[in-house]
């Protein structure tokens, strides 16, 4: 049986829950994460001898991680019996499997680049019969507007209020070059991240057997962080359901709805208690912070009006320590409080500083941060996605990849050739590749080595690479074997390779990232499931920055630090226009915007363990500026 006697009753009233709708309302520090898994592992081992599957939802591959590594700890074997996932992911393996119902290939591309979006709207565009000069339309100034349709899950042939409350001439415009984009990312075989949820809804409404299949299978649906989801994917949401069970457990918090920008809504966990009836269960008790955080974090929290009515407050379980939990200091000037700022972190022990964190409403304030600790000493890092690899062996092996599994990627055949010529110093023509690629049976990666094998000048090492490790790619798809390989050719090539500057640089971090990239994905479906195409779309669906050094202190936006804890939690640039922004100061004080800021600013003092501290300055880049409005609304300040 599953331990849970160190759970409180609430939480045990969660994880023993079995048929039915319910939502977990649970704040910061609550546990949540325990009792989603908990629950999970109870229902699998209760029923050993039955063939359901359970799907769990979240948003982020670290968490879907870190749960699947907490379930098979609760219960070993699990794996075939809990998909846990993230919304993108879980699109994906749909499309894979039943992509070809609306006309897209299993191995469809994910473009993740804003660049290559752009240009392919511009293709669309370009595909209609619209005048588009006299209407000023480009994809560069349409995608903002293709990508709120998306996520508010507007169907290609339908009129949104979206669509209604542009200028009339564009009404009809703008919605053709809508399903002229969706449609042509189906006919190059690619989708992007808005395009993955989309088209996995449109799936599901439009083929009911796909749908019910998928019902059959996951008798019990668990959402994480429901409060994050757009209109879009609360669709896909709905459309797993089944009507006559209901079977719907959703964890979530509407005082950490931080994402309205990327459609999160707090009315949407109205709509969710409404249309599925949900019984509730709230989870207040806070077991992280210690009470003086607690104590103004309610104090700011109260002041946002679309809170749900019978929200508790949070409960402070942790013991009062000894010193200071929560400090505010106040400075002339921006430079002069991160200053401080590091060099107050530079005095902790070395244990201590490990466990601090920097956080902020904008990137530019941590920039600031970050060079302020590298000054005094301190390692550091700023948090940032990162969608490709830099240094040219991950080019090259990315690149190749992508290439075998789809032969005539002119892209990727240049990217092909340029790391190519790095780490040889090689010139090889990709359009003379693609052209010469119909001698080949379509494969431009066969032409490429062919072509590359005729040069004379060629290197013995990469001469024997090419000849061995090529057809094994390109005529089994061994991209084992052939990721093996690069990285030997790569080594061999390191203290010798021309053609530009340092095209090592960052190769053995890279390296690294991509060994645990894949064993991330292979720990998610199984290293036997893991096919070409799985891999380098799970990989496109994943941030390719580096784990971060051991001890460095993470400088964070605040939406970036959502999830995790800290033991000692800096926040700066307490100043308005920064936190609140600028933009919720000018829509007002009772705006969306600024009961948004004030979730963000209730984020971040939640993520503390040990002690807060909360700067701001009278000089900000320049400007001067009033203390931020959240420090009186906790009574910090006067």
């Amino acid at each position: 049986m599953i331990d849970i006697s160190s759970l409180n009753d609430r939480q045990i009233e969660a994880v023993n829950w079995q048929d039915g709708p319910l939502l977990v309302l649970a704040g910061p520090g609550s546990g949540k994460t325990k009792v989603l898994t908990s629950r999970i592992a109870r229902l699998v081992q209760e029923s050993s001898t039955k063939h359901f599957r359970i799907l769990a939802l979240t948003f982020t591959n670290k968490a879907a991680a870190e749960m699947r590594q907490r379930i098979e700890l609760l219960v070993p074997g699990s794996g075939n019996r809990v998909l846990l996932t993230t919304f993108h992911s879980f699109a994906g393996d749909v499309l894979r499997q039943h992509g070809h119902l609306i006309g897209l290939k299993p191995d469809f591309t994910i473009i993740t680049q804003e660049g290559e979006r752009i240009a392919l709207l511009d293709e669309a565009i370009a595909k209609t019969d619209l005048h588009t000069e006299e209407l000023n339309f480009s994809g560069e100034r349409l995608l903002p507007l293709i990508n709120r349709m998306l996520e508010n899950d507007v169907s290609a042939d339908s009129i949104s209020k979206m669509v209604l409350a542009l200028p009339a001439d564009q009404q009809g415009p703008i919605q053709e070059i809508y399903g002229a984009y969706r449609s042509h990312l189906i006919s190059c075989n690619s989708l992007d991240f808005p395009t993955l949820i989309a088209e996995a809804v449109r799936i599901f409404r439009e083929i009911s057997a796909v749908c019910n299949q998928v019902r059959r299978i996951y008798k019990f649906i668990c959402v994480d962080e429901f409060q994050d989801t757009n209109l879009s994917q609360y669709h896909l949401l709905t459309q797993l359901i089944n009507q006559d069970s209901n079977n719907l457990f959703v964890v979530a918090d509407d005082d950490q709805i931080i994402y309205q920008w990327n459609g999160a809504s707090p009315e949407r966990l109205n709509r969710l208690r409404s249309d599925f009836n949900m019984n509730l269960v709230q989870l207040p008790a806070n077991y992280r912070c210690p009470p003086e955080v607690i104590e103004i974090a309610n104090k700011l929290i109260a002041h946002n009006a679309t809170r749900s009515l019978d929200k508790q407050n949070l409960q402070a379980l942790k013991p009062v320590a000894a010193g200071n939990a929560v400090r505010v200091g106040g400075f002339n000037s921006l430079d002069e409080e991160l200053s401080w700022v590091a060099s107050d972190i530079a005095s902790r022990s070395e244990l201590e500083r490990s466990r601090c964190v920097v956080l902020a409403r904008t990137r530019k304030a941590l920039e600031g941060a970050l060079e302020q600790l590298v000054a005094k000493g301190v390692p550091a890092y700023l948090a940032m996605r990162k969608d490709e690899f830099v240094s040219a062996p991950l080019r090259w092996l990315h690149a190749a990849l992508r290439l075998a599994n789809n032969p005539q990627d002119r892209e990727q055949a240049r990217r092909l050739c340029k790391a190519f010529y790095a780490l040889e110093g090689l010139q090889v023509d990709p359009a003379n590749v693609i052209s010469s690629s119909e001698a080949f049976d379509g494969s431009a990666l066969r032409a490429f080595a062919n072509i590359a094998l005729g040069r004379a000048e060629i290197g013995a090492q990469t001469s024997v690479f090419l000849f061995s490790a090529i057809p094994a790619l390109t005529d089994k798809l061994d991209f084992r074997s052939f990721t093996l390989a690069t990285f030997g050719w790569a080594e061999m090539l390191q203290d010798t390779a021309i053609g530009t500057d340092n095209p090592f640089a960052d190769y053995g971090t890279e390296k690294s990232t991509w060994s645990e990239l894949v064993a991330e994905i292979e720990g998610q479906f199984g290293q036997e499931n893991v096919t070409l195409n799985v891999l380098l779309q799970e990989l496109d669906m994943r941030s390719k920055a580096p784990s971060p050094a051991n001890g460095a202190v993470p400088c964070f936006t605040i939406h970036a630090s959502k999830g995790l804890e800290f033991g000692h939690v800096y926040l700066i640039a307490m100043v308005e226009d920064q936190l609140p922004s600028w933009a919720a100061v000018k829509k007002g004080a009772d705006s969306r915007e600024m009961q948004e800021e004030r979730r963000n600013c209730f984020v971040a003092i939640t993520r503390t363990e040990d002690s807060l501290t909360l700067t701001y300055s009278q000089r900000v880049f320049g400007w001067n500026k009033a203390p931020s409005r959240f420090l009186r609304e906790m009574g910090l300040i006067n």
